[in-house]
């Protein structure tokens, strides 16, 4: 499940980016102010049906040809210095996030519109681990599961208290050396890297200042500050093997790192423009490279110009 996982978020991260190709049409703070059936069916037949045709792939794609047995647990909490995991609660983020635009384009109203698209979230993610629990070669995570909540919690919880999102949950990435020594396990390709290869990919808090400060604040409503995490030198899931194919493999240390930076939010960005508008929200779950300052135990503090 390690290394498959990201590659099955990103594929219901681009499904539901369709949801926000429905929604375009409308800004964050203009939607219907009643219930419309007819865009409300929309929203349903065409999630019910890219649900089904996801769930196709990845039985089609993994499980096929899995042995499958009884339900059974597997803790893999120990992986990736739990980047994986901080991915799981992005991913789970997201989707609600979508989720909610495009119930919200349908007239359905904040609060059932972010209960709902935080069911959405949940579901999608939830059953990659029904599917997972009957697989002989994997088995259910409770850490994928605690991870898939949080972040379906942190959207919905933000969305009832506040009606809008200060605090988001966004993806970078980076190539790095660490692919070309296990290609099998990191990407052979730059596409798969970016979505195996755990050691370029940071993931980030990214806060809204204007919406913190007292109203009548003159600070531009799009910038937020960001704080990040990630990790390097990691060539497997748990440790590090000490040779691949047969060729010992350098003795990288696995280490946690740690980045401020700056980040727009693209929502906050008026603009008449209905393509932007689908634009702003199909990619604002991805962080913006900006000047990074790192904190790491091997290096203390590093400063990059650009970080991505």
């Amino acid at each position: 499940m390690y290394n498959r996982i990201k590659s099955v978020s990103l594929i219901l991260v681009l499904v539901n980016i369709i949801f926000a190709s429905v929604s375009h049409s409308q800004t964050i703070d203009n939607y219907p102010d009643s219930l419309n059936r007819k865009r409300l069916n929309t929203v349903i037949y065409t999630g019910a049906g890219l649900y089904a045709a996801t769930l196709g792939v990845l039985y089609f794609g993994w499980y096929k040809d899995s042995e499958m047995t009884t339900f059974h647990w597997h803790d893999d909490n120990d992986a990736w210095l739990q980047v994986d995991k901080v991915g799981h609660a992005t991913t789970a983020y997201v989707i609600s996030n979508y989720g909610y635009w495009s119930l919200r384009w349908a007239g359905v109203d904040n609060n059932k519109a972010a209960i709902y698209g935080g069911v959405i979230g949940w579901s999608a993610l939830t059953v990659i681990e029904i599917l997972d629990s009957f697989s002989a070669e994997w088995g259910a995570s409770p850490g994928d599961l605690l991870a898939n909540t949080a972040g379906v919690a942190m959207f919905t919880g933000q969305q009832l208290i506040w009606k809008e999102q200060r605090i988001r949950l966004k993806f970078s990435y980076h190539p790095t050396e660490y692919a070309q020594y296990r290609p099998d396990l990191l990407g052979e390709s730059r596409l798969q890297r970016m979505l195996k290869d755990y050691n370029g990919q940071t993931y980030w808090l990214s806060g809204n200042i204007h919406s913190f400060l007292p109203g009548g604040s003159k600070f531009p409503k799009w910038i937020n500050v960001s704080f990040g995490y990630g990790a390097k030198g990691m060539f497997g899931a748990s440790s590090n093997p000490p040779e691949y194919e047969g060729n010992p493999l350098p003795d990288y240390n696995r280490v946690r790192q740690y980045y401020l930076s700056l980040d727009i939010d693209w929502t906050r960005i008026n603009t008449n423009s209905q393509f932007l508008r689908f634009v702003f929200k199909a990619l604002n779950f991805v962080k913006l490279p900006f000047p990074a300052l790192e904190y790491n135990k091997e290096n203390n503090f590093v400063f990059h110009p650009i970080y991505f």
